[in-house]
C-alpha cells in the first residue's frame, strides 16, 4: 500500500474545522465533449447504475454516450449563464453564505468549501486542499435532503475511497439526511408562501422529486419514504388538504420501472382533467439545475400547456434564500457539536497559547521550523 504524501506540518498551528458541501455535479461547459466526460463519470458509478459492469460498459460507451451527449449539451446550453452552470454557481454561493451565517453565530477558525461528486471541483481535490490548509475536522454535508444510496451513499464512497490512501486522516462527520428537519421544512414553506403572496394560489401544488428505479425501494433504499415524509410535513406546514397537493417523480431513464407517478405524464393528465393552474416545486433539489430549469420549467411546462393547462408556475429551488442559508447553518451546527469553533476570548487565547507552547517544545527537540 502506498500512501499519498502528507502536506508539510507546521508546529504551533491551531487546527481548523471545515464543512464540505457536496452537490451532484455538472459538466464544465455546455458542449458535447464536456457533457460526455461528465456523463461517463456519473453513469459509470455502480451506485447510480446497478447493472453488471460488462453489460453496462457496452450500453454506456456504444449506445448512451454517443447519442445522449449531444442531446444533453443542447439542453445545458438553454440554462447556462454567464457565470457558468447554475448548479455550480448556486452551490458555491451557498457555501460562501453559509460561512458568513456561521460566522455571525460566533463560529471561527472554520472553512466552508464545496465539491462535486462528479466533475469539478472533485471531492478528492477539495479534501486534499482542506488537509493542506490545516483542517483537522471535516463535516461532509450532502446537498441531498433525502438519503439515497444513489446519491448520499455515493458521496460516502468517494470520501472513504480518498482516505483509503491517506496516512493522517482527519476527524470525519457526515450529515446523512435532513428531509424532516424543521428548518428545512420552514425554508420550503417560506418559499411557497412567498410565491403565493406574489401570484396567488394554484388549483394544485405538485411536489416533484428526482426519480430512482423502483428496484432500489424494493431492496431497502429509504429515499421514497423520505420524499413522502418531506411532502407530508410541507403540506401540513402549508395547511393543505390531501387533494390540494401531490407527489411525483421526474427524470426517468431507461426502460425499467421507476418510482411513480411520473411527473410529465401526470401533469399533462391534470390539464386534461380540467386543472387550470398548477404550481410545481422540486424539494429534493436545493439548487436550481438542468432537472429543474430545463426539464420542469421548460419541458413539463410545455406538456401541461399542450394538454390544455392555462397557468404553470415553477417555484424555484431554495438556492441562496436567507431562510435556507439559516437552515443550513442550523443543520451544520447540530453536527459540529463539541468542535472548537465557538470559544470565548479567554478560551481562544488559551488554545493559541497551548499551540505556541507546543511549537517551542518541538523546536527545542530539533523539529524543523
Amino acid at each position: 500500500m502506498t500512501f499519498s504524501k502528507e502536506p508539510p506540518y507546521k508546529h504551533g498551528t491551531v487546527g481548523r474545522s471545515a464543512i464540505l458541501l457536496v452537490n451532484l455535479g455538472t459538466p464544465d461547459a455546455p458542449t458535447r465533449s464536456a457533457v460526455r466526460r461528465y456523463l461517463k463519470e456519473f453513469l459509470s458509478d455502480p451506485r447510480v447504475v446497478e447493472i453488471p459492469r460488462a453489460v453496462w460498459w457496452f450500453i454506456l460507451n456504444l449506445i448512451i454516450l454517443p447519442f445522449r451527449s449531444g442531446q444533453s449539451a443542447k439542453k445545458y446550453a438553454t440554462i447556462w449563464t454567464r457565470e457558468g452552470s447554475p448548479l455550480k454557481v448556486h452551490t458555491a454561493a451557498q457555501a460562501m453564505y453559509l460561512l458568513g451565517a456561521l460566522g455571525e453565530r460566533g463560529h471561527e477558525n472554520l472553512t466552508v468549501a464545496m465539491a462535486m461528486r462528479y466533475g469539478s471541483p472533485s471531492i478528492p481535490e477539495v479534501l486534499a486542499k482542506l488537509k493542506a490548509d490545516g483542517c483537522e475536522r471535516i463535516l461532509v454535508l450532502p446537498a441531498y435532503p433525502q438519503y439515497s444510496g444513489t446519491t448520499t451513499g455515493s458521496i460516502y464512497d468517494a470520501v472513504f475511497n480518498h482516505y483509503g490512501s491517506v496516512r493522517n486522516i482527519p476527524e470525519l462527520r457526515f450529515v446523512r439526511n435532513y428531509h424532516d428537519h424543521d428548518a428545512y421544512i420552514r425554508a420550503l414553506q417560506h418559499s411557497v408562501l412567498a410565491h403565493w403572496d406574489a401570484y396567488g394560489r394554484p388549483d394544485k401544488l405538485v411536489l416533484s422529486f428526482h426519480g430512482v428505479p423502483k428496484r432500489t425501494l424494493m431492496l431497502g433504499d429509504p429515499y421514497h419514504c423520505e420524499c413522502l415524509k418531506t411532502a407530508r410535513l410541507l403540506a401540513t406546514a402549508l395547511k393543505l388538504k390531501p387533494e390540494q397537493y401531490m407527489v411525483t417523480f421526474q427524470s426517468r431513464f431507461g426502460k425499467a420501472e421507476w418510482l411513480q407517478p411520473y411527473t410529465a405524464p401526470t401533469v399533462a393528465q391534470l390539464a386534461r382533467d380540467g386543472v387550470k393552474r398548477i404550481d410545481i416545486m422540486c424539494p429534493g433539489f436545493i439548487s436550481d439545475c438542468l432537472e429543474t430549469l430545463e426539464e420542469i420549467s421548460m419541458e413539463v411546462r410545455h406538456d401541461f400547456e399542450q394538454a390544455g393547462g392555462k397557468e404553470f408556475h415553477y417555484i424555484p429551488c431554495l438556492n441562496e434564500a436567507p431562510e435556507w442559508i439559516a437552515a443550513l447553518g442550523e443543520i451544520a451546527e447540530q453536527h459540529m457539536i463539541g468542535w472548537p469553533t465557538q470559544m470565548s476570548p479567554a478560551q481562544h487565547d488559551e488554545r493559541k497559547k497551548d499551540a505556541e507552547t507546543g511549537r517551542a517544545a518541538a523546536l527545542q527537540l530539533g523539529a524543523a521550523d
